[in-house]
């Protein structure tokens, strides 16, 4: 006799899904029977709930038990003035209670199980078949967040993360979508061309534009769809910042959970990197002085070739993409292959300098001008055409960036030029990131102090009155590198 395993192997026996503490489901209330028993805040606010579901709630309590609460929703629910009896939870969808003893709480929860109603006792977990959760509405969109009672706060904390990333015009497009259902399945039969027409809506929808400007349009959308195919993506040149994911913008967030292909710089952060979809390829296409870099060119044609696939692309760049970021170029390059391209700003590294540092770059006592000059140039040194003489402009704050192969250079031509040795100088290396370091000094010293913190990280430095005297009590005394 052959006998035959049915044991799962090794590879099948593993869990798809991780445990649930609580299983999230979401409850068609629409015209369906809810009892709220109490007069309490936390009960009011449970009946608001309840009947912005489209339940018809019922309400048990005395007149006299009723916070002020219940006046704004007076018009919404069917209040019954007296306390709730076993009949009442007849035919009832839902019951939620706010009792004030465990002997109530017990009495109410025995009765709604023997009627077969889910029951809920208010801050009371033990008589609470199902918890409510923390809710981002933007309805027929709704997010429910749970922590299974353990941390409410925290799932009040997630709740706001999450209202930051969801456009509130999010509500009119999923409503939108809701409506368009049907008509985009009859003009769209393949199931290719219905994908391509949704991911352009829902890049419309996280642009945050009102769904009422553009529902005209989608339809002549989906009816162009049927003769182009999937269509051509676009670009979105994103900065990344200087490389704390914090600071990050809403904005480039949402690209980068949006997009299928991203071309980030190797001086973007593995914690930006993070914030990505997880589907999306990732392309490292960095340029970085003294290294092996990619062609300019290559990642122009790398665009060009994934964007007329129909993908979205996000070019991630360090720091802001218009300061020294050739995005002149690649934008150029889009615009002459007719593929549409936006920017989304970052925090430029400068910017980043001065907060790390506590000092304002325009500070009214010290300087007049804030001016951003480049520390190398395509051939690797200082650009051969800067003007030093407006450079060493002593009422004016100037932030060099990529200066620290240059930084002796910099020093001997703006002295050479008319500027103090003796004014004050700042060196900043990975701001933002764990391993930033800060020091400050006199030009004369500049040299030192940038070969005191090595070559490995990206270095800003920062010439002016701005870095002296008392702008600079912020720093660190353990980060201090000045000579004494």
């Amino acid at each position: 006799m052959q006998i035959v395993s049915r044991q799962p192997n090794d590879a099948s026996r593993r869990e798809r899904i991780g445990k649930l503490s609580v299983l999230p489901v979401f409850f068609a209330l629409e015209d369906k029977r809810a009892i709220v028993a109490g007069g309490s805040e936390a009960a009011c606010w449970k009946a608001e709930l309840l009947a912005a579901a489209g339940a018809q709630v019922h309400l048990y309590a005395q007149p006299d038990a009723l916070s002020d609460g219940f006046a704004q929703i007076a018009d919404r629910i069917f209040h019954h003035p007296r306390e709730w009896t076993s009949s009442d939870l007849e035919d009832a969808a839902i019951a939620i209670a706010d009792a004030e003893t465990p002997a109530e709480a017990q009495a109410f929860y025995d009765a709604a199980r023997l009627a077969g109603v889910p029951v809920n006792v208010i801050d009371k977990p033990e008589f609470c078949q199902f918890q409510f959760g923390s809710i981002v509405n933007r309805s027929p969109l709704v997010i429910g967040i749970s922590t299974a009672g353990a941390a409410p706060i925290l799932a009040q904390a997630v709740r706001r993360r999450i209202e930051t990333l969801l456009p509130a015009s999010l509500a009119g497009w999923a409503q939108l979508a809701q409506s368009m259902r049907a008509a985009v399945l009859d003009t769209l039969p393949a199931a290719s061309s219905r994908r391509s027409f949704w991911e352009r809506f829902v890049d419309r929808a996280f642009s945050g534009a009102p769904a009422e400007q553009v529902d005209t349009t989608l339809l002549a959308d989906a009816d162009r769809l049927v003769f182009e195919g999937t269509g051509t993506g676009r670009v979105t040149l994103v900065g990344a910042g200087p490389g704390d994911a914090e600071l990050l913008t809403l904005k480039a967030v949402r690209a980068l959970q949006a997009a299928d292909v991203i071309l980030f710089d190797d001086l973007v952060s593995p914690e930006v990197l993070e914030l990505a979809r997880r589907e999306a390829k990732r392309l490292l296409v960095g340029k970085r002085g003294g290294r092996t870099s990619c062609r300019q060119e290559d990642i122009n044609d790398m665009m060009v070739q994934f964007a007329k696939a129909g993908r979205r692309v996000v070019r991630l760049k360090s720091g802001d993409p218009m300061v020294f970021g050739r995005a002149g170029e690649e934008i150029a390059r889009l615009q002459a292959e007719n593929i549409p391209v936006d920017v989304v700003p970052g925090i430029t590294s400068a910017l980043a300098m001065a907060s790390a540092l506590g000092v304002s770059l325009t500070h009214r006592d010290c300087a007049k001008s804030v001016r951003f000059v480049t520390g190398h140039s395509r051939k690797g040194g200082l650009p051969e055409d800067l003007d030093w003489r407006a450079v060493a402009d002593p009422s004016a704050t100037t932030i060099f960036y990529m200066g620290g192969r240059t930084a002796g250079e910099i020093a001997r031509r703006l002295i050479a030029h008319g500027m103090s040795g003796s004014t004050p100088v700042a060196v900043v290396s990975a701001v933002t990131r764990p391993q930033e370091r800060r020091s400050r000094g006199t030009l004369q010293e500049l040299e030192a102090l940038v070969l005191a913190h090595g070559l490995d990280e990206p270095v800003l430095v920062g010439v002016g009155a701005t870095f002296g005297g008392a702008a600079m009590a912020t720093l660190h005394d353990g980060l201090l590198a000045a000579s004494a």
